[in-house]
C-alpha cells in the first residue's frame, strides 16, 4: 500500500489546529523567481541574491541605508495637502488622502530630513510611491523647496530620491508649478556652490523628471530603474513602432548620456562618500589656518 493513500475518509482538522506559513515570510524575485527568506531579502537592502534585481523601497528604507545609525532630524513632517480645486473623482480629493496616510503612514509623497552620512552632514528629500504613486503635489514641491533652503543655510549638499508617475492630477496646475519653483530653488543652490545629487530610482517618470530629477550636478540611477517622460506604452502607441531594447531603463538612459553613473544600492552609502569628499570644501580648523606672511625687504 503506498504512503500516501487516505485510509480514512472524513478526517477534518478544525481551522484553529490548522498550521499555515505566515504571510512576509518568503520573497520571490520578478525578475529571476529565485526564492529567498524576507529576512535575507531584507539584509541585502531588498536586492535579489541571485540577480541583483533592486527591488522598491521607501524612505524609510533609503534614511536607514544613508544616515549613519539611522539618526536624522526630519523637516516640515506634518505638512499636508490641501484640496485648493474641491476635486472630486471616485472620491473627493481630502478623503483619498486621509485614507492613504492611513494605509502608508505617510503625510505626502516625500520625506525630506538632515544628518550625518559616513560623518558627512548631507540634506534628503526621498520620494515615496506608496502615496499616491508617488505623484508631485504642491506639498511634494514646497518641502523640497524648503530642504534645499535647508541645505543652503547649513552649507550642507543636497540630495534628491526620486520615485514618481509625475504630476497629481487632483491638484492639476498647482501641480505643475512645483516643477518650476523647484528648479528655481535649484537655481538658488547652484550659486551657492552646493553639491546636488539626483538619484533617480524605479520608476522616475512625468514632470519629476521633466524637472528636479534630471538637474542634479550629478544624475545617477539604481540599476534597471524605469527613467522617462511619458511611458513606453503611451510612446509604442503614439509613434506605432517597435521601441528599442531595454528602452528608458537606467542602462539605457547611461549609454546616451542623461545619467553619470549607475550605483548598486548596497555601495549607494560609500559611493556618495567619495564622490562628497571630492567636491566639498574642507574647512581647515582654525588653528590650523595659515598666517598672513609680512612683506620684508631683504638688505641690499
Amino acid at each position: 500500500m503506498p504512503w500516501f493513500k487516505r485510509v480514512e475518509k472524513g478526517i477534518h482538522t478544525p481551522t484553529e489546529e490548522k498550521k499555515e506559513t505566515p504571510d512576509g515570510l518568503w520573497y520571490k524575485c520578478p525578475e529571476c523567481k529565485a526564492v529567498i527568506s524576507m529576512a535575507e531579502h531584507r539584509k541585502n537592502l531588498n536586492t535579489c541574491v541571485k540577480c541583483d534585481y533592486h527591488d522598491r523601497i521607501g524612505s524609510e528604507e533609503y534614511f536607514a541605508i544613508l544616515f549613519d545609525d539611522n539618526k536624522f532630524t526630519e523637516l516640515d513632517g506634518n505638512l499636508t495637502s490641501g484640496d485648493p480645486l474641491n476635486f472630486v473623482d471616485s472620491k473627493p480629493y481630502p478623503q483619498r488622502i486621509a485614507a492613504t496616510e492611513k494605509k502608508t503612514g505617510l503625510k505626502d509623497a516625500v520625506r525630506t530630513a538632515y544628518g550625518k552620512m559616513n560623518g558627512q552632514n548631507i540634506t534628503i528629500a526621498c520620494m515615496d510611491f506608496a502615496f499616491i504613486g508617488g505623484s508631485m503635489g504642491s506639498v511634494v514641491g514646497e518641502k523640497i523647496s524648503r530642504a534645499i533652503d535647508h541645505a543652503r543655510e547649513t552649507r550642507t549638499p543636497f540630495m534628491m530620491i526620486s520615485k514618481s508617475g509625475g504630476a497629481r492630477m487632483m491638484e492639476a496646475g498647482f501641480s505643475l508649478m512645483q516643477m518650476a519653483k523647484t528648479s528655481a530653488k535649484l537655481a538658488l543652490l547652484s550659486e551657492e556652490r552646493l553639491p546636488y545629487i539626483s538619484l533617480l530610482t524605479d520608476p522616475t517618470t512625468g514632470g519629476v523628471t521633466a524637472s528636479y530629477a534630471m538637474l542634479g550636478d550629478f544624475n545617477i540611477a539604481e540599476p534597471g530603474a524605469l527613467i522617462g517622460f511619458a511611458g513606453p506604452r503611451v510612446i509604442r502607441e503614439t509613434i506605432g513602432k517597435d521601441l528599442p531594447k531595454d528602452f528608458q531603463s537606467a542602462e539605457f538612459v547611461l549609454e546616451h548620456g542623461f545619467l553619470d553613473f549607475i550605483v548598486d544600492r548596497k555601495a549607494l552609502k560609500q559611493k556618495l562618500t567619495d564622490l562628497l569628499e571630492m567636491v566639498m570644501p574642507k574647512e581647515t580648523p582654525k588653528s590650523e589656518k595659515p598666517k598672513k606672511l609680512r612683506a620684508t625687504s631683504k638688505a641690499s
